[in-house]
C-alpha cells in the first residue's frame, strides 16, 4: 500500500488495510500487517478478488504467496580463523552484535548456546524468546537472545500445523535451522563429532556474537507472508545481520519478497546474506540476486571422509561416507546393480519397494543416484535385506561427492568409478565387492574446489550485476543438530547426533553472515555495501601455486559466474584498504535504469517520492558494485563503468593492472586514471574503466579481473564480459 494515500477517514493504517481488504472479500480476514520493512497486509484472497484489490485506490502493488525451499567443524581453520582475537583485538564489542536466522527454528538445549562468559543482552534489543508447547521463555539465554515463529501465511495455505510431526514453535524439528544459526555463530565445543567422524572443537564463525532465530520455514516449506513478516519483527527487534538459506524462483525485485524486505534492512544498515540455490552446475540457476543482497555460493574445505571400494576383479576406488556401524565381513560380498534385481522400469534408482529382496539379500546392492533422496535408498537396501550400498552419480552430478550418514555400510562414488562398478556389476554374475571406511581425512587437496550444485550466474533478473557475489565453505559442513530427527533427516532414522554434516549453499551463507558480524564488530560504522565489498575485493581466485580455483563440475578452472569475486579470506577482509560503497539514493537510480515505475519502486523504498527524472540518464553500469558484468553487441565495440572508491586503510598510492579475455582473444581494458592516491581515511576517488572488444558470436563470455595494488593492499574486482 501507499503509506501516503491513507484518505482522512481513517485515524490508522491497520484500519485502512481492513477496510480495503473487505471491499473486495466479505470472509477474508488480514494475516499480517506490514509496517516497517513495507506497507501493506497480507490475506488470503481467490485470483479475482486479488485482482480487484489491485485496482484500489492506493494499493501499490498485489504479489502471490511464494513457496520457498530451504538450500540445503573445521571450517574456522580452514578460512584461517582459528585466532579469532588476532582479526579482532578488540573482541569484546563482537558479543553486542546480532544475527538474525530466518529458518526453521532451534534447538536450544545445544551447548553451542551457551552463554557462559557472556555480559548482558545488548541495550536496545527488542526481541522475545516466544513460548510454545515444548518452548518457553527459559530457552533464551545471553546466547540466544531471541526465537519466534511465524505461520499464518503457511497455515493459511497449507492448513493447522500437524503439532504431532512438527512443534508450534520456535524449536527446530527440522535441524536446518540448528545447523545454519550454528555455523553463523556458535559457540566453542569442544569433542564435537558426528558418528565419530570430524572429531574436534566446533564453533561458529562469530563464536562471540548474539543470535536470534526466527522460524518461517515447516513440512511444507517457507512461505512469502511469513518471511516478509519475520524480516520485518527481526528489524524491529533490532539484529544487526540477517541470515536466510533459503530461496524460490526468480522475479523482478518488487515481486520478490526476500529482495523488498532485505532492501529496507539495507536502508537500516543491516547486512543481509542470502544462499545463491543448489540448481548447478547449470548457467543461471540462481536465486536471491539484488544487489542489496549478499549473494552466496558453496565451496569444499580440505576435508574429506574416504570410503574405499574394492571390487573382486582387483579394481579399488575411493568414494565418500560418514557410515559408523557394524562393518561388512572382511570377507568379498556379492555385488547387483539394482536395475537387475527390480521389476520396475527405474528400478537402478532403488526407489521405495522396487527392489526384489531374493535378488539383493545379502548383497552389496549398486544404486544409481537422483529422484529420492541418497540416504532413502539405503533405507530401501536394508528393507529388501541387502548388506551395503554403493551410490552411483550419473551425469547429472559428475564426480561431485557428498559425504551422507549412511543407514547401513554405503558410499557415494563419481560418475566414472560409478560407471566402472556397474559395468563389472553387470557384465560378470559373480561380481563381489567391499566397503572399507577411512574415517576423516584432513589437508585434502586442492581445496576449495567449487561445488557441482553451488547456482551459477548469470543473474538472470539483472544480468549487469554479476551474482553469486562470492563463494564460502557448503560442502560436509559439521555444526549443531536438532534433537528430533536423525542425521539423514528421514523418518525411519532412530539415531540421535548432536552435531551434523551437510551439504548446501544453506552451509556457505551461514558463513558469510557471520563474518560480516565480525567485520560489524570490527568497523561499526561500515555500511552493508562497505562490508561486502570487503569481502569481495579481498576474495582469492587462485591456489597458492597460481592455479585457478576449480569446479568439481567440470574439472576446469572456476569463472565468476561460478565463484563471483572468489573465495572468502576474512582476515584480509578486515583491513581491505578500499571499499566500494552504495547508497540508498545510488539502489534508486539503478532501478530507474531498470524503467520500474513509480509504484513499483515505492513497493522497494516505501516512498512515494522516491522517482525517476526524466532530465536524468540511468544506466544500470553506474551502480558503484565491486565486480563487472560488462555487455557488448555482437558487433562489439566500446563500454565505459565509472566507480568510486573510499579509503578506510591508511594513506597509500593505488595501481591498477585489469585484462580480460574469451578464450585467446583479448578485451583491451584500460583504466583512467591508472593510479589513485590518497591522503586520508574516508577519502573518496574515481575511475572510468574503458572495456573494448572485438566482434564474438552472441552468447559468449569473456572473463577477467581489475586490481587495484599499494604497499599494504591488493584491492581485486572481477569481469565477466559478454556478447548479447
Amino acid at each position: 500500500m501507499s503509506h501516503s494515500a491513507m484518505p482522512n477517514d481513517f485515524v490508522e493504517h491497520g484500519e485502512w488495510y481492513a477496510a480495503s481488504l473487505q471491499a473486495v472479500s466479505s470472509d477474508a480476514t488480514v494475516l499480517y500487517t506490514y509496517d516497517t520493512l513495507v506497507h501493506g497486509y497480507s490475506a488470503r484472497l481467490t485470483r479475482a478478488e486479488a485482482e480487484q484489490l489491485e485496482s484500489q485506490p492506493g494499493v501499490l502493488i498485489v504479489n502471490p504467496e511464494v513457496r520457498y525451499e530451504l538450500h540445503t567443524t573445521r571450517t574456522p581453520e580452514f578460512l584461517g580463523l582459528d585466532g579469532t582475537d588476532a582479526l579482532l583485538p578488540q573482541s569484546s564489542t563482537g558479543s553486542d552484535v546480532i544475527i538474525g536466522v530466518l529458518d526453521t527454528g532451534v534447538w536450544p538445549e545445544r551447548p553451542s548456546y551457551d552463554d557462559a562468559g557472556f555480559g548482558p543482552v545488548p541495550a536496545g534489543w527488542k526481541g522475545e524468546c516466544e513460548k510454545g508447547n515444548d518452548f518457553n521463555a527459559s530457552s533464551c539465554n545471553k546466547k540466544l537472545i531471541g526465537a519466534r515463529f511465524f505461520l499464518a501465511g503457511y497455515e493459511a495455505a497449507k492448513g493447522p500445523v500437524d503439532t504431532s510431526k512438527e512443534s508450534r514453535s520456535p524449536r527446530d524439528n527440522d535441524g536446518h535451522g540448528t545447523h545454519t544459526s550454528s555455523t553463523a555463530a556458535g559457540g566453542a565445543v569442544q569433542g564435537a563429532d558426528l558418528l565419530g567422524y570430524a572429531s574436534g572443537t566446533a564453533k561458529g564463525m562469530a563464536p562471540r556474537a548474539r543470535v536470534a532465530t526466527y522460524k518461517v520455514c515447516w513440512v511444507g516449506g517457507c512461505f512469502s507472508s511469513d518471511i516478509l513478516k519475520a524480516m520485518e519483527v527481526a528489524v524491529t527487534d533490532g539484529v544487526d545481520v540477517l541470515s536466510l538459506s533459503l530461496g524460490g524462483g526468480t522475479s523482478d525485485y518488487y515481486r520478490d519478497s526476500i529482495a523488498v524486505g532485505a532492501f529496507s534492512a539495507m536502508e537500516k544498515g543491516i547486512f543481509v546474506s542470502c544462499s545463491a540455490g543448489n540448481a548447478g552446475p547449470g548457467a543461471a540457476t540462481l536465486s536471491n540476486g539484488a544487489p542489496w543482497i549478499t549473494t552466496v555460493g558453496a565451496g569444499t574445505i580440505d576435508r574429506d571422509f574416504p570410503a574405499h571400494v574394492m571390487l573382486g576383479n582387483g579394481k579399488n576406488f575411493t568414494g565418500v561416507s560418514l557410515y559408523s556401524g557394524k562393518p561388512l565381513p572382511t570377507t568379498p560380498v556379492p555385488l547387483i546393480y539394482a536395475g537387475n534385481a527390480s521389476n520396475s522400469s527405474m528400478g537402478q534408482l532403488c526407489m521405495s519397494g522396487s527392489l526384489i529382496p531374493e535378488k539383493v539379500a545379502g548383497k552389496i546392492v549398486l544404486c544409481d543416484r537422483g529422484t529420492n533422496a541418497r540416504v532413502q535408498k539405503g533405507f530401501v537396501v536394508k528393507d529388501a535385506g541387502g548388506a551395503g550400498m554403493i551410490l552411483a552419480n550419473t551425469a547429472a552430478n559428475g564426480e561431485e561427492l557428498v559425504a551422507d550418514a549412511h543407514i547401513l555400510p554405503g558410499s557415494g562414488m563419481g560418475e566414472k568409478a560409478g560407471n566402472a562398478i556397474r559395468d563389472y556389476a553387470v557384465s560378470d554374475p559373480k561380481a563381489t565387492a567391499t566397503i572399507v571406511f577411512a574415517g576423516t581425512k584432513v589437508g585434502i587437496q586442492p581445496s576449495p574446489v567449487v561445488a557441482a550444485f553451488s547456482s551459477r550466474g548469470p543473474n538472470t533478473v539483472t544480468p549487469s550485476v554479476l551474482k553469486p557475489d562470492i563463494i564460502a565453505p557448503g560442502v560436509n559442513i559439521l555444526a549443531a543438530w536438532s534433537g528430533s530427527v536423525g542425521p539423514s533427516g528421514i523418518l525411519g532414522d532412530t539415531r540421535r547426533v548432536g552435531f551434523n554434516i551437510i551439504s548446501g549453499t544453506s552451509m556457505s551463507c551461514p558463513h558469510v553472515s557471520g563474518l560480516a558480524a565480525l567485520l560489524r564488530a570490527a568497523h561499526p560504522e561500515w555500511s552493508p555495501a562497505a562490508i561486502r565489498s570487503a569481502l569481495m575485493t579481498t576474495a582469492y581466485n587462485e591456489y597458492p601455486n597460481g592455479d585457478g580455483i576449480l569446479d568439481v563440475a567440470t574439472g576446469l578452472p572456476a569463472t565468476p559466474l561460478d565463484v563471483g569475486a572468489g573465495h572468502v579470506d576474512p582476515a584480509k577482509a578486515v583491513d581491505p584498504g578500499l571499499v566500494y560503497d552504495i547508497t540508498t539514493a545510488d539502489y534508486v537510480d539503478f532501478l530507474c535504469a531498470l524503467n520500474y515505475g513509480p509504484m513499483q519502486i515505492a513497493t522497494l523504498t516505501k516512498r512515494s517520492s522516491d522517482r525517476c527524472s526524466g532530465n536524468k540518464t540511468y544506466e544500470e553500469s553506474a551502480l558503484n558494485y565491486p565486480s563487472f558484468a560488462v555487455a557488448f553487441p555482437a558487433a562489439g565495440g566500446t563500454v565505459k563503468h565509472t566507480r568510486t572508491v573510499t579509503n578506510v586503510g591508511q594513506p597509500g598510492t593505488y595501481k591498477v593492472t585489469a585484462s580480460a579475455a574469451s578464450g585467446s582473444t583479448a578485451v583491451k581494458v584500460s583504466v583512467e586514471p591508472s593510479t589513485l592516491s590518497f591522503s586520508k581515511a574516508g577519502e573518496k576517488q574515481s575511475y572510468t574503466v574503458s572495456f573494448t572488444a572485438p566482434a564474438m558470436a552472441s552468447g559468449t563470455n569473456g572473463f577477467g579481473r581489475l586490481v587495484w595494488s599499494s604497499d599494504h593492499h591488493v584491492v581485486a574486482s572481477p569481469i565477466v564480459a559478454t556478447w548479447n
